[in-house]
């Protein structure tokens, strides 16, 4: 088996696309359609969010972080993908694919711990409610944001380097609608237990820890939600909570089943479908869904929009 050059290759082609012509149309269609809805519906959600003072609070802050991750992470995969699907030349420069395997890891770390910050919010606002804004500080809050960031981007660093280390073999082609690490791992030739075990580490790190959090916090949650005499009020406490529930079992089931699995090519014949499937949900649908999933359920966000729907028609 023939190995590239040490060095790595100057474009990368992809080849997660049909070209079945009418399948080619549908797949455009589509994904067209939930970046314009990605990128609407969460830059909608924090223009509610800062017109409205009522929502000037850490559950609402860590949300329009959430949908600003969103919007990043959405728009570091689609264009590229929508360019891509009707193109003969479907490569990519080895700067643009590192550039997109970079900003859409960091903002995937980010959406992991953010989505645990929200869990622990939601407790101290329903758990402990008469020392909220104590615990939740704004202070605390641009902090745990700010370190998450810094987090995702420093952990991205580290992988996206370790898989451009990779040798890969023949010709380097992506079977992936974008440039991944787990898709790098299959491609390549020699040993991957350097960057697997980066993986692994780091996901235990961030995404399993970050789920136990979660797990604990809506633990001590449902306990004292248990315990509220009247089911009015247990029925609004959960409400709060459902939306955010919602997200974290759409994002941290697919991402989990991606990055903490066996990658190597051994491994691959067993499921090379859903390894091109389950990022479209993590990467793509997740993102579109959020905005409209924490805002369905939330009467202050929707009473917001409408108000300022009927003021503008008023107007």
């Amino acid at each position: 088996m023939e190995y590239l050059n040490q060095t790595t290759p100057r474009r990368f082609i992809l080849l997660g696309f049909s070209n079945v012509l009418h399948l080619q149309v549908i797949i455009f269609i589509t994904f067209l359609t939930m970046y314009l809805m990605t990128i609407s519906g969460n830059l909608l959600l924090i223009i509610i969010v800062r017109i409205n003072p009522r929502l000037h609070s850490p559950m609402y802050f860590f949300l329009t972080s959430l949908s600003l991750t969103d919007i990043i992470f959405s728009s570091s995969i689609d264009p590229v993908i929508l360019m891509n699907i009707f193109s003969k030349d479907r490569s990519i420069s080895s700067l643009g694919c590192a550039v997109q395997m970079y900003i859409s890891l960091a903002m995937g770390v980010t959406e992991c711990v953010l989505l645990a910050f929200m869990a622990y919010d939601r407790y101290a606002a329903i758990c402990r409610p008469l020392h909220y804004n104590t615990i939740m500080s704004k202070a605390l809050c641009i902090y745990l944001v700010a370190g998450t960031w810094t987090v995702g981007f420093v952990n991205s660093f580290v992988q996206v380097f370790l898989a451009f280390q990779l040798q890969f073999c023949n010709c380097p082609n992506v079977n992936h609608y974008f440039c991944e690490v787990p898709a790098f791992i299959r491609m390549a030739c020699r040993d991957t237990f350097v960057i697997e075990l980066s993986i692994y580490i780091t996901g235990g790190i961030f995404a399993v820890s970050s789920f136990c959090l979660i797990l604990i916090s809506y633990v001590h949650i449902i306990s004292n939600i248990l315990k509220i005499i009247s089911s009015e009020g247990r029925q609004k406490s959960f409400s709060t909570c459902v939306s955010h529930l919602t997200a974290v079992i759409l994002y941290y089931g697919t991402i989990m089943f991606m990055y903490l699995r066996p990658q190597s090519k051994k491994y691959s014949h067993r499921s090379s479908k859903s390894d091109n499937i389950v990022p479209i949900f993590y990467a793509t649908v997740t993102p579109m869904l959020n905005p409209f999933i924490y805002s369905i359920r939330n009467k202050d966000v929707k009473n917001t929009f409408i108000n300022q729907f009927k003021r503008k028609q008023f107007h």
